[in-house]
């Protein structure tokens, strides 16, 4: 397995919706943005995640998003498709419908709601992995699933080549992680990329990659060289738009901001609600220090 293809910079891409209360994917509006942000250069995409709404798609939705991804990228760029459930069955059906299609592998949370033990996570990952061959990228999300990914799981889970790399977004652990496991570790906070990159961490599945992707690359570039002067420099003028990216529930600001910048509309599936104006107007108003870096 090739578990260099996990670092850098990837951007878990919005699905750009249409119709009342965004009851439709807006399917060439998807297909403008798999290309923009493969134009950017970005090491990797994640279709139907978190950021993509991915728990409010049906399976067929999920699919058409991550086949289109997939043929856009055409193998030169990795593509992760979002899986997660409550209940490991119903995650396992959402793998096998997705499976024969040329994916790098699955973003999977623990189950959501009911949080289980640890062991129950283990027979949860272990029990997924047994039915496919593809990787399956941990998603250690507390705020979102009720429940943690301990460090003694990790290892467990990193002992076996199912499962390269974990998406952090647990801000403490960020800056431990990559020094207590052999697993490649991606940052899933944007508030904390530079610290867990200078931690060791492999790169991020960053939402806020969106709006300047090219800043993302730069700044990996410059913890890459060891140029932290430029990097600290840089990071400090990312943080407060990526402050107000993240002000209300996710991809609400994403997509605000993307529409903003005519790259997506700003509408959400319910019961997301859109952007509040306020907020919306201080978007735009920091996009036009960010766009002039």
């Amino acid at each position: 397995m090739n578990t260099a293809i996990f670092e850098g910079v990837w951007v878990p891409l919005v699905t750009p919706m249409t119709g009342a209360n965004g009851a439709t994917i807006d399917y060439d509006g998807f297909g403008r943005l798999v290309d923009y942000y493969l134009a950017a250069g970005v090491n990797g995409l994640v279709v139907a995640g978190t950021t993509g709404e991915g728990t409010l798609l049906t399976d067929d939705e999920r699919r058409w998003l991550a086949e289109t991804a997939c043929h856009h990228a055409n193998g030169h760029t990795p593509v992760l498709a979002g899986v997660g459930a409550a209940d490991t069955a119903n995650a396992a059906r959402q793998i096998r419908h997705l499976d024969d299609l040329p994916l790098a592998g699955y973003l999977v949370p623990p189950p959501y709601y009911l949080r289980p033990s640890q062991e129950g996570i283990l027979w949860h990952y272990r029990t997924l992995a047994a039915g496919t061959r593809k990787p399956i990228v941990l998603y250690n999300v507390p705020l979102r699933t009720g429940v943690t990914l301990g460090v003694e799981t990790i290892r467990e889970l990193a002992a076996h080549e199912s499962f390269p790399c974990i998406k952090e977004c647990d801000a403490h652990p960020l800056v431990h992680l990559p020094s207590q496991t052999t697993m490649r570790v991606m940052c899933g906070d944007d508030m904390q990329w530079l610290a867990a990159l200078q931690a060791g961490a492999s790169g991020g599945i960053s939402a806020a990659a969106h709006i300047r992707p090219d800043l993302y690359l730069k700044l990996f570039r410059y913890v890459r060289e060891g140029d932290m002067a430029h990097a600290n420099t840089l990071f400090n003028g990312m943080k407060p738009l990526i402050r107000r990216l993240f002000a209300e529930p996710n991809p609400v600001a994403i997509k605000a901001a993307l529409s903003s910048l005519g790259l997506c509309s700003p509408i959400v599936r319910r019961p997301l609600m859109p952007c509040s104006a306020a907020l919306h107007r201080d978007i735009d108003a920091q996009l036009e220090v960010t766009m002039a870096f």
